[in-house]
């Protein structure tokens, strides 16, 4: 099967600028939202395409104008974020959280749902290297961003438990800040530098199908405990607050989208092709959602992992007791850890 690697949009760039460069003042009724790349945010394109959030804006007798954005990284959506440029984003569980934990007392930023349980697969085309204790000073590990990111994050979570507390950055010394579609493309031609990626979904199905020598060395779900949420939402308290319809409205979208995606499973494979330019064939795509390792779901699964684990490496400093320390209440009632 042929096809391209997945990459973005150039219009992000010069949409994040518009972004950072709007008039922080919104009123109810207006959402600023911004998603990543990725099949990671399939909910948001299925809330995006049928227009969710306007249909349960009307619900509620509220006319809803919402801006959608797409950029890349937790650094640019937190900037965006705490500026007033944006309302709503979207990052890995632990850059949602060090954000969380730095803002308490001030911006208050809290998590407001799950975007769905996917795994990253660490990968390695380096066929000496079976496990993590085989990676070597000459190997290198392509991640988005390294040291600070979600799946940097991950590795210190288990590098301090295989190796000690002390040893927590141990991956973090051959590791190197690349994107998902350029170490992908790395990753299959061999021969480069980086010869490992931590990887997200579509990019390590690409990998692992392209080139044998690609083979998974671990990945998130093992290093903790099973089905992890990947990617989240979050806001600031003082959004929350003052927007209680648009909120209400936005989380019911998302919901319904969760619902709606394991019974229109070929139907949300043409959205994400649509919504998010991929020349991906459908069936690629089709084969991800079915994939029964991902889970398309608003609730957070396994979060405690990192605010406990996180804290214990010194990376947080605030502890939280449960899970809805630091989402906000209204995904309280339903499941969640």
């Amino acid at each position: 099967m042929s096809f391209n690697l997945f990459r973005p949009r150039h219009a992000a760039a010069l949409l994040a600028v518009a972004l950072c460069s709007a008039a922080p003042a919104h009123g109810e009724g207006t959402l600023r939202v911004a998603q990543q790349f990725g099949i990671a945010h399939l909910i948001l394109d299925v809330v995006k395409d049928q227009q969710l959030i306007e249909k349960h804006g009307r619900q509620a007798g509220l006319d809803i104008k919402v801006e959608w954005a797409q950029l890349s990284g937790a650094s640019a959506m937190n900037e965006a974020l705490l500026a007033g440029a944006l309302d709503m984003v979207s990052a890995g569980v632990p850059p949602a959280l060090v954000l969380w934990d730095r803002t308490r007392g001030k911006q208050n930023v809290k998590l407001v749902a799950a975007l769905g349980s996917l795994p990253n697969y660490l990968l390695s085309n380096n066929p000496a290297v079976k496990t993590l204790d085989d990676f070597s000073a000459k190997d290198r590990i392509a991640v988005p961003a390294a040291g600070v990111g979600f799946q940097s994050r991950t590795l210190q979570i288990e590098a301090a438990k295989r190796y000690g507390k002390d040893n927590f950055k141990r991956f973090d010394d051959i590791s190197i800040s690349l994107p998902h579609p350029d170490a992908t493309a790395a990753l299959i031609s061999g021969g480069l530098e980086v010869n490992a990626h931590f990887s997200s979904a579509p990019f390590y199905y690409q990998a692992l199908e392209r080139n044998p020598a690609v083979h998974k060395v671990i990945s998130s779900y093992d290093i903790l405990g099973g089905p992890a949420t990947f990617n989240v939402l979050y806001t600031t308290q003082k959004f929350h607050d003052e927007n209680p319809r648009t909120y209400k409205a936005f989380y019911a979208a998302l919901a319904e989208a969760a619902t709606w995606i394991p019974e229109h499973r070929e139907e949300a494979a043409a959205i994400f092709i649509r919504q998010q330019s991929s020349k991906l064939p459908a069936d690629f795509v089709k084969k991800i959602i079915d994939d029964p390792e991902n889970h398309f779901t608003v609730s957070p699964q396994q979060t405690r992992v990192y605010a406990d684990k996180l804290r214990e490496i010194g990376v947080l400093q605030g502890r939280a007791d449960s899970w809805k320390d630091y989402f906000f209440d209204e995904a309280h009632p339903y499941p969640g850890s």
